[in-house]
């Protein structure tokens, strides 16, 4: 059967990206460390093209040895360069992405990475893994459970592998859907789940003890919301499931799918019981002990003293973070005026960049501005009654459980917010100062909260920004926007799951003079594919305003730089037909794209890699993820944050 012809799929929306890169931080860098099994030397090549015989397949597999020794590999097909295998070293890889990746295949990741490979019947990779079945010493290749995976694609897969693998290998199914699409496969041989497990209605993945509320999910939708302390019942578990106590499963999955790998990383009992929806329904919403063992799970109502400990657990979580917040200070402080140590009053974005300001480094510039300290937030909150609002959000009935009623509820307050009073007081210095600085300029408004750059938690793109605001009243109306952004969804979630007090986040609001940019980006300081090449600059770039390479619509034009070889690495060149400028009566707007498309001259790469170390320097060496734009040839800086490596 002929392969389906490849279509590059379209990006999703950054939105919905930076949601999941919060998730990816609280979970996904202590699963891969833990992960790795112990004592598998790496080798020193990352894939082969061939497999000829078992010496070259023990070269590249990894060996998990629960519920039975399983040698395996990650295999990926590429459709866009011929159906182009690669089998992958998987003790240097833990995941697909991570190979995708450090090969500069794809520069995609979390979601975006995620819909198009796993859910897309005309994705570009096929991604799988191919093990040794020591109970009945069969080779198998296999997908995660939750890949849609279509029939065309199984068997391209299966071809692609009877090329160039030693010995012949069946499809395992771990799914309905992927059992159902398999089985008008003629000359696919197939190995069933139950074939290989020993007990048909019971299959530990990773063993453990947990106290925590059972949640029975009888589907996964944009609704559902799962918290730290929940174990889980579905009939299977997603790639990007949360931290979580527990899960339980309703159909049988492979040991090695991303979600049990990590479940067992992070040591929670993890389990297919067949028919446990129907089973355990009885547990539903109730606090219970549960503890799987090699040869059977234990399931009860928690005792009192287990629900104590419990509820002071998830009390002590919500203050794991706690921000810090001066509320004494009044002053609308220019950028100029602020140093990184007045975080505690102004926020980290505005903070930092009156640190990269007051450094006065040669080549570069940031765009005057000033800030609108924490105070006025709070005094707002007051003076329109919303504090006791915001208080009586956590007492609502089912707050923790329905994130449907959390969505509904973020929005009333949000709107709320921008329709509240305003200060005239306030209004009036912030508009004199923005007459007197900034005549005739757009303005951004910024946000600049507390709840950023935090350990384990930097809070990127969770908050708004509102660009080229011109009127007095656009520039009110956005304060008040930017104000109600701490209650965007994205963000109330991803401070939730990272145990941030709700009640201690307050928003500064900086504004900034914009800049109607010819190209802007992003750069970080490292390769942030192998961040043991601390030497390199990744730069990302796109044309016009920096709004469309933060919203990830389309490939921006990427590139490393080596300072120690001066060499220019280019990795992709943009894909964007449009790009975004200011429109005179506030705002932006989109207009075609009108001659070449190349972005980044070796030139502007060169100055953008001297800015980029110089700022590094300046917060004392640590790895720096900087927003710049470029305008008449001069290099702009508007924001500079600590990186982390949100996709590992």
């Amino acid at each position: 059967m002929a392969a389906l012809p490849f279509r590059k799929a379209r990006s999703t929306n950054m939105v919905l990206k930076r949601r999941l890169w919060w998730i990816l931080i609280l979970i996904l860098p202590a699963a891969v460390c833990a992960a790795k099994p112990a004592r598998q030397q790496k080798s020193d090549t990352a894939y082969l093209s061939v497999v000829s015989d078992r010496a070259g397949f023990d070269r590249l597999a990894r060996v998990t040895d629960f519920p039975y020794p399983l040698p395996h590999i990650l295999f990926i097909i590429d459709r866009a360069h011929n159906n182009r295998i690669y089998y992958v070293n998987s003790k240097q890889y833990q995941y697909h992405k991570d190979f995708v990746n450090a090969q500069y295949l794809s520069l995609e990741r979390g979601q975006q990475f995620f819909e198009n490979n796993y859910l897309n019947p005309d994705r570009r990779f096929v991604m799988g893994t191919l093990s040794y079945q020591t109970p009945i010493r069969r080779w198998t290749y296999e997908f995660w459970e939750g890949d849609t995976i279509t029939a065309p694609l199984i068997q391209l897969a299966g071809d692609t592998i009877a090329r160039t693998f030693f010995t012949p290998a069946s499809f395992k199914p771990n799914s309905l859907a992927q059992e159902q699409n398999s089985g008008s496969l003629e000359h696919i041989a197939r190995v069933m789940p139950g074939d290989i497990a020993a007990n048909p209605d019971y299959q530990p993945l990773s063993l453990g003890t947990a106290v925590g509320r059972l949640r029975v999910v009888d589907s996964w939708t944009d609704d559902t919301d799962v918290r730290p302390g929940d174990i889980v019942v579905a009939s299977a578990a997603p790639v990007m499931l949360p931290p979580v106590a527990g899960i339980i499963t309703t159909h049988p999955s492979t040991p090695l799918s991303h979600i049990n790998l990590r479940a067992r990383a992070m040591g929670i009992p993890n389990a297919f019981i067949k028919n446990a929806d129907t089973l355990l329904r009885k547990y539903d919403g109730k606090i219970v002990t549960l503890k799987t063992t090699r040869d059977q799970y234990l399931i009860g109502a928690a005792t009192a003293a287990q629900v104590a400990k419990l509820h002071t657990v998830e009390a002590k979580r919500k203050e794991l973070l706690t921000p810090h917040a001066d509320l004494t200070v009044t002053k609308l402080a220019d950028l100029a005026d602020q140093p990184a140590t007045s975080v505690t009053a102004y926020g980290a974005k505005s903070a930092n960049l009156g640190e990269v300001m007051r450094a006065h480094l040669p080549g570069i510039v940031v765009p005057g501005g000033f800030t609108i300290p924490f105070h006025y937030y709070k005094a707002f909150l007051t003076a329109n009654k919303l504090d006791e609002k915001i208080a009586a959000l956590d007492h609502e009935p089912n707050w923790n459980q329905d994130a449907a009623l959390r969505r509904k509820r973020l929005a009333e307050l949000r709107k709320t917010i921008q329709d509240g009073n305003f200060d005239p007081a306030l209004r009036t210095e912030i508009l004199n100062k923005a007459h007197t600085g900034f005549a005739g300029k757009g303005l951004f408004i910024r946000s600049s909260t507390n709840s950023e750059d935090l350990p384990n938690f930097n809070g990127a793109g969770l908050y708004t920004t509102v660009p080229n605001m011109r009127t007095d009243d656009q520039i009110i109306n956005a304060i008040k926007t930017v104000w109600a952004s701490i209650w965007n969804d994205e963000a109330y979630e991803a401070r939730a799951h990272a145990g941030i007090d709700h009640a201690k986040v307050y928003m500064a609001v900086l504004i900034q003079e914009g800049i109607n940019s010819e190209s802007a980006g992003v750069m970080i300081t490292t390769d942030p594919y192998n961040v043991d090449d601390h030497q390199a600059v990744y730069i990302t770039a796109k044309r016009g305003l920096g709004i469309k390479v933060v919203e990830g619509a389309k490939i921006a034009e990427q590139m490393l730089f080596h300072p120690k070889t001066n060499a220019i690495q280019v990795l992709t060149r943009s894909g964007e037909d449009s790009l975004l400028q200011f429109d005179p009566n506030g705002g932006v707007r989109e207009v075609a794209i009108t001659g070449p498309n190349v972005v980044l001259t070796d030139l502007l790469v060169r100055q953008l890699s001297s800015a980029a170390g110089a700022i590094k320097h300046v917060f004392h060496d640590r790895e720096q993820d900087i927003e710049w734009a470029s305008m008449g040839g001069q290099v702009y800086i508007v924001q500079a944050r600590p990186f982390i490596d949100a996709g590992s």
